[in-house]
């Protein structure tokens, strides 16, 4: 059996030279006019610094903080919940679909 090998010629392997960068922008075209020169504005934070003068209003960071934390408490609580009725599912489903027919849990309480 003859194998066919593909028909490849020097016009398609090129070697790129490719330069490093000077400059911190690439070159601009021709037909591009050079874009408008922008004024460092990340070295500048002046413009979100309060007056020393305001004073700092603890009691409201503080109920911004509690009220965060709340959040997330309630929405661990909430996660684990769904895992573990996500889990508790899966094991009725596995045990119905084996044939078994006491998979269900009857809760009994105790009469006093």
């Amino acid at each position: 059996m003859k194998t066919q090998r593909p028909f490849s010629s020097d016009e398609e392997h090129v070697v790129l030279k490719f330069r490093p960068r000077t400059s911190a922008h690439p070159p601009a075209r021709r037909d591009q006019p050079e874009p408008a020169k922008a004024q460092p504005a990340a070295s500048d934070l002046s413009r979100y610094e309060r007056p020393r003068d305001e004073g700092d209003d603890f009691r409201h960071r503080m109920l911004a903080n509690v009220a965060a934390f709340a959040f997330t408490v309630a929405l661990t609580a909430i996660g684990i919940w769904l895992a573990v009725s996500i889990a508790d599912l899966r094991k009725t489903q596995d045990c119905v679909l084996m044939g078994r027919r006491d998979c269900a849990r009857i809760s009994v309480t105790p009469h006093g």
